[in-house]
């Protein structure tokens, strides 16, 4: 059983690094807004399903990756194109304002939306008068 798990981790590891390596990759739209509490980035990412998102954290990046079924989506025979095919890939630099171990995200009719929460201390603070 642990050495199924192991071959599947394998092959998911190998198929995003040929999916690198073969497939193109374009930059997701992304809207990223900000409340008192927390950044919130919204990529859009039609096709994708929840599976083939790929977020992490490294070097001080956020990394996002949404994979689409790229050799149905290349062998249709279309009449009008507009949009760029190809799997989603971004990379933002985030601050040390956030706090990364609280990094949450969820993927929803096509938009990933990754919640980065604040650190408390650069939270709005309001001081009370005594």
């Amino acid at each position: 059983m642990a050495e199924n798990k192991e071959m599947v981790k394998v092959e998911e590891k190998k198929s995003w690094e040929q999916a690198l390596e073969k497939e193109s990759w374009v930059a997701p739209l992304v809207d990223i807004y900000e409340t008192d509490d927390d950044f919130y980035l919204l990529a859009y990412m039609p096709g994708v399903k929840k599976e083939n998102v790929k977020i992490k954290l490294e070097d001080g990046s956020l990394v996002i990756m949404g994979r689409i079924n790229y050799d149905e989506e290349i062998s249709r025979n279309y009449i009008l194109k507009e949009t760029e095919t190809g799997n989603f890939y971004r990379k933002f630099k985030i601050s040390d304002t956030i706090n990364e171990s609280k990094i949450d995200a969820h993927l929803e009719d096509g938009v990933l939306t990754v919640r980065l929460p604040k650190h408390e201390r650069i939270k709005p603070k309001t001081i009370e008068i005594k």
